[in-house]
C-alpha cells in the first residue's frame, strides 16, 4: 500500500546490491511512494550486485561512486542535483564491510590496514558523505540524512568484530553531524540500529544463522525483516518525522531491551 509519504521528494540511496539489501528494499518503497532518486555504489559491488534491474525497476539513474573518495563524492551529489532538479530530500547511507571479517581473523589479531580500510567504508564514509552535503548545501530544508547500524555498537557481539567499532563511530558522526546539519540547515541526521538482517553483507559474519535465531527467540516482536526496516527508513524521509534528529533508533522488535546477556546468548548460539 501507498501512501504517497515522498510524493515530489528527490533522494540518493548509496548501497543497493542485490533484493536481499536494505537499500534495495528502500529504493522500491521510496519510488512506490512517490519519491525520484539516484541510486549508487562502488563500482566493484556494483559489478557484484543486480543494480542495473532496480535502476530499470524504479526509472533511476545509476552514478558509480566510492564512499571513501572525496572527488567521487562531490562528482555524485553534482550529477544527483543536476539530473534531479535541484536540492535532495533524503540520503540513505547503506555501506559496511569488514576485511578482518572476511578474512577470519580474530578481534585480538586483527590486521591493521584491513582494520582502517573497514572503516573508512563502514564509518568515515559517512562522515565524508555528510560533509559533502553539507558542505555544498546540496540538502533542501527538513531533509533526512539516514545511516544503517547495528547495536553491535553498544553491547559485545564477539563475531562481529571490529564492524562493532565501526558502528559506534558511524553513530557518533550522526549525532555529531546532526547537530550543525540541524542548527544551520533544519537537515535530520539519524541512525538505525537494525535487527540482524540476511543480507549479503550480513551472512558473512560467522555463526550468523544462530545469532539470528537467538535474536528472533528473544526480541518480544520477532525480529525485523529488511522490508520492515525499508518501511521505517521511509518514515524519517517523510514530513511525518520533521523534529527527529541525532537519534539512533532501534528497530529490532525489542531485541536490544530483554537485558539478555552476552554469556546467555553465546549458550545459545553453541546449542543451537
Amino acid at each position: 500500500m501507498s501512501y504517497n509519504l515522498l510524493k515530489g521528494k528527490k533522494g540518493i540511496i548509496f548501497g543497493a546490491l542485490d533484493e536481499n539489501s536494505i537499500a534495495w528494499k528502500t529504493a522500491v518503497k521510496a519510488h512506490e511512494e512517490g519519491a525520484t532518486f539516484v541510486l549508487t555504489n562502488a563500482p566493484i559491488a556494483m559489478r557484484m550486485g543486480q543494480i542495473k534491474a532496480l535502476a530499470e525497476q524504479t526509472g533511476s539513474e545509476i552514478i558509480p561512486a566510492d564512499a571513501t573518495n572525496q572527488e567521487d563524492l562531490e562528482n555524485l551529489v553534482e550529477k544527483a542535483m543536476e539530473i534531479l532538479g535541484g536540492k535532495i530530500d533524503f540520503v540513505l547511507h547503506s555501506i559496511g564491510m569488514s576485511i578482518n571479517v572476511r578474512k577470519g581473523r580474530h578481534y585480538t589479531d586483527q590486521k591493521y590496514d584491513f582494520t582502517e580500510k573497514g572503516w573508512d567504508v563502514s564509518a568515515l564514509s559517512f562522515h565524508k558523505v555528510c560533509q559533502t552535503l553539507y558542505q555544498k548545501d546540496a540538502m533542501n530544508e527538513w531533509g533526512s540524512i539516514v545511516a544503517l547500524t547495528y547495536m553491535a555498537a553498544q553491547r559485545v557481539f564477539p563475531d562481529y568484530n571490529d564492524m562493532a567499532d565501526n558502528k559506534a563511530y558511524l553513530e557518533s558522526i550522526a549525532r555529531s553531524f546532526g547537530y550543525f546539519f540541524g542548527k544551520d540547515k533544519n537537515v535530520r541526521v539519524n541512525t538505525i540500529s537494525q535487527s540482524p538482517t540476511p543480507t549479503t553483507a550480513g551472512q558473512g559474519v560467522k555463526g550468523f544463522d544462530g545469532f539470528i535465531a537467538y535474536a528472533d527467540k528473544m526480541s518480544p516482536l520477532g525480529n525485523a525483516t529488511a522490508q520492515d526496516c525499508a518501511d521505517y527508513t521511509i518514515s524519517l524521509f517523510s514530513d511525518l518525522t520533521k523534529k527527529v534528529t541525532m537519534q539512533n533508533l532501534f528497530h529490532d522488535g525489542g531485541f536490544s531491551n530483554t537485558g539478555v546477556s552476552n554469556e546467555v546468548m553465546e549458550k545459545f548460539m553453541q546449542e543451537d
